[in-house]
């Protein structure tokens, strides 16, 4: 008997010490979450979430109060090509020395490993519908599905072909949806329109949520992780949208900003070289009006709640396709915009507050701080790491930016790094620089127009005065100068 009762005993402490030592091993079998990579083109963060008073994007806002929202991100280059290369890459602009839409950084550094690419290289099925590098200038190797083969392929400091005008860029919009017309305007609107409803599937945002909804629908996914890009245009210009979105917004209720300008003007007590003094994408050689003004911020705002539309949609078919609990969602747009402060009309240049903050949400299933909100300053060059870290991949060398794990388990833990924003003028080298703390907001211009601001983030968010030229402010004014000359020098340092 006492044979039996030792064995019995001795086979429960087997099976408990075998459990244990599994509970604390990972499981090779266990499935890898799936990447959503939702990209937004020339969102400020002209959110509900983010409070704004009138803009209308439910499911962003549901996808915030089920993740952790950013309350203060900011991009590396308020530009398309660098600003994306930047974070697909894991480089500051400062390091790869890539500043123009036409140039392709694997040209230039042909080691770099793109995020898609180590994600597939890793085993993930890597998908892209629509803009996730800039157009022309897509990764085709990084993709299992979607890749597009390059138009623009040079090496960097290469010399960018012309930009095309803005009548040609709004006839190639024309061509793809010929029946937009203007929506009750009685001033000029070659830059905005309003679609009927049944043309609604016309539009390419429409489109690339058709395409990344199939795929969930599909069950490619069933064998292996996947890493699903999905990247909207909007609310990029031409702001076009279908009608019903133009009509959630009151045309005599929409508010100009504070410091609204007819056209751009440099602000008393800030340097030259903080405006451009040339709209880059409207009202270009021409004034603003307040009412034609109003129209173009409503038509913005039109296109935000058209793109949150088919986030909703794709979004909505993660969950119903069973694969919300095992999917880490990432929502964030590659630069922020001007609509009239300080009479800009564009993102080109920006080095101000509306220019280089974006939104930023992830949403992890595992992570304690979801529904919280962060308020430290993050980078999008943060993603690339934050996200390697979350899948449980290898470290990749060489990326400049910080996993945020910490930052979702507990958003308000202490986190001092800056964020880094630079500008180059017509290849003259960095031009501008902006450095942001969440209590400050430094920028510093070289050359023409040469200069220093210092605003209150905190008690000035309209940067409206500038402490640079009070001397009670020397030591932060030079604390800040010494920062910006390392990172212009390349020599930023990778922790606080």
């Amino acid at each position: 008997m006492k044979t039996y009762v030792c064995f019995f005993f001795c086979l429960l402490s087997f099976i408990f010490c075998a459990k244990a030592q599994a509970q604390n091993q990972p499981d090779a079998r266990a499935k890898k979450y799936n990447v959503l990579f939702l990209i937004a083109d020339d969102l400020r963060t002209d959110l509900g979430v983010y409070g704004h008073a009138q803009a209308i994007t439910p499911h962003l806002d549901s996808l915030a109060s089920e993740g952790v929202w950013f309350e203060h991100a900011y991009c590396q280059y308020p530009l398309c090509n660098p600003s994306r290369s930047s974070l697909l890459s894991g480089r500051r602009p400062t390091t790869s020395g890539l500043y123009s839409n036409r140039e392709w950084f694997n040209a230039s550094f042909p080691d770099w490993v793109s995020l898609p690419k180590y994600f597939k290289q890793q085993g993930y099925t890597t998908i892209r519908s629509g803009k996730v590098f800039h157009g022309g200038i897509d990764d085709e190797e990084a993709w299992d599905i979607g890749g597009e083969p390059r138009q623009y392929g040079t090496t960097i400091h290469a010399d960018p072909p012309i930009a095309v005008d803005s009548q040609a860029y709004w006839q190639g919009y024309t061509h793809a949806a010929p029946n937009v017309v203007p929506y009750q305007s009685t001033t000029r609107s070659d830059q905005w329109a309003a679609l009927p409803g049944e043309d609604e599937k016309l539009l390419g945002d429409t489109k690339v949520a058709d395409r990344a909804i199939q795929y969930l629908e599909d069950n490619k996914h069933a064998q292996q992780p996947f890493f699903l890009a999905c990247g909207f245009s909007k609310p990029h210009t031409p702001f076009i949208a279908p009608q019903h979105f133009f009509d959630l917004y009151d045309l005599d209720s929409i508010a100009l900003p504070p410091d609204f300008s007819s056209l751009p003007g440099i602000p008393v007590g800030f340097p030259a070289g903080s405006i451009r003094r040339r709209n880059a994408d409207l009202f270009v050689n021409r004034t603003a009006s307040s009412q034609e003004a109003k129209e173009y911020i409503r038509a913005y705002l039109a296109c935000v709640s058209y793109m949150d539309w088919n986030v909703g949609r794709v979004l909505k078919k993660l969950e119903e396709a069973g694969l919300k609990e095992n999917t880490i969602v990432v929502f964030w747009s590659d630069h922020g915009y001007q609509l009239g402060e300080k009479g800009k009309w564009s993102k080109a240049g920006s080095l101000w507050e509306q220019g280089t903050r974006v939104p930023f949400i992830i949403h992890d299933p595992r992570a304690k701080g979801n529904g919280q909100s962060s308020p430290r300053v993050v980078e999008l060059l943060d993603i690339y790491p934050t996200l390697v870290d979350l899948c449980g991949l290898p470290a990749n060398p060489g990326l400049e930016g910080a996993s945020l794990k910490p930052l979702l388990d507990r958003p308000q833990q202490i986190w001092e790094r800056p964020a880094y924003t630079v500008w180059n003028e017509n290849g003259q080298g960095v031009t501008g620089i902006t450095i942001r703390t969440e209590k400050w907001r430094y920028a510093e211009f070289f050359g023409h127009g040469a200069g220093k601001s210092l605003t209150d983030a905190v008690n000035d968010p309209h940067q409206l005065i500038n402490l640079a030229n009070d001397k009670n402010y020397a030591d932060i004014l030079q604390y800040f100068h010494d920062l910006a000359v390392r990172q212009v020098e390349g020599k930023v340092e990778l922790s606080p």
